[in-house]
């Protein structure tokens, strides 16, 4: 299937959690290995006309997420622009969130004002506090939010458990504590027109991050980095009822494959109008992307 013979109304999910592993991706990537033995799945090197042909293929569309420590590990992160590159080039099938990082004050608020003026980015994340040591509701980032909110943009944080330096001496420098889920209900409560998703289940925390969503109505719960037959009986209550409003559809991709992560969810039990919630209807009301959308304009609504 081809971009000019996949009509907009086959459109059947749009996957919010989706990381880049093309070529320049996996060469700067030093954590491919400790992922891939943790998740028990090679990280295939896929280009981006590559991936959007996937997702095109099966009526799908995609958000690509960046993320970075680069302060605290030294490690250089993907830049930006890359990420960038990659969504204006196949516009009918992804937008993109752009990643800042805290610690670097006036610059994170420039960088996130640049996502979306310049390169034309949806929103800021996957910022990951387990990496970067930070609590979202320190009160020396609120002018970040503030910048966040102002312009328009959702931010996303992991939480839970970082898979990331899982099993390595003191977990690559990794700290689990800043990954709890309910450090952003501060954070959604002093910013209620900022739009929050939180990535993942959020285990050890899922019921805080059950909590957080149902309390605060600018947060969304993504259900990325779990395969579907893993998640609990308490997230998939929530799910099917009080929240069904508020969660999206995740694979995590590359560490879960595409058509597993579909398979396994299409076997819970959940109410088919929920179903259409989390994998589609959802998504399109929170980034403004309806199913006849489909050029570099249209963003944000």
């Amino acid at each position: 299937m081809t971009k000019s013979d996949a009509p907009a109304s086959s459109l059947t999910a749009i996957d919010c959690h989706v990381h880049l592993n093309d070529s320049i991706v996996a060469a700067g990537n030093v954590r491919s290995a400790q992922m891939a033995r943790y998740f028990g799945r090679e990280r295939p090197v896929v280009e981006g006309n590559e991936m959007a042909e996937m997702y095109r293929s099966r009526g799908m569309r995609a958000v690509l997420v960046n993320t970075t420590d680069t302060i605290l590990s030294g490690r250089p992160s993907v830049p930006n622009d890359h990420l960038a590159e990659v969504v204006a080039k196949e516009p009918d099938v992804f937008r993109g969130f752009g990643v800042v990082d805290p610690w670097q004050g006036k610059g994170a608020l420039q960088e996130a004002r640049r996502c979306k003026e310049e390169l034309g980015l949806v929103g800021i994340g996957e910022l990951n506090p387990a990496r970067q040591h930070f609590f979202p509701y320190d009160p020396r980032f609120y002018p970040l939010w503030q910048t966040v909110s102002d312009l328009g943009l959702i931010v996303m944080f992991h939480s839970g458990y970082a898979a990331a330096g899982s099993g390595t001496p003191g977990g690559g420098g990794v700290k689990l504590r800043y990954g709890n889920p309910m450090y952003i209900d501060d954070l959604a409560a002093d910013f209620p027109d900022l739009k929050i998703i939180c990535a993942h289940p959020g285990w050890p925390w899922e019921s805080e991050a059950l909590a957080v969503t149902l309390h605060k109505a600018n947060v969304y719960l993504d259900l990325s980095g779990w395969a579907p037959k893993y998640f609990s009986a308490e997230v998939l209550k929530y799910v099917n009822s009080r929240i069904s409003d508020k969660v999206l559809f995740g694979s995590d991709w590359p560490t879960l494959d595409v058509d597993r992560w579909l398979a396994e969810f299409q076997q819970l039990d959940l109410k088919p109008e929920v179903r259409h919630k989390v994998l589609l209807g959802n998504a399109q009301k929170l980034l403004g992307w309806d199913s006849t959308e489909g050029d570099a304009g249209d963003g944000l609504a």
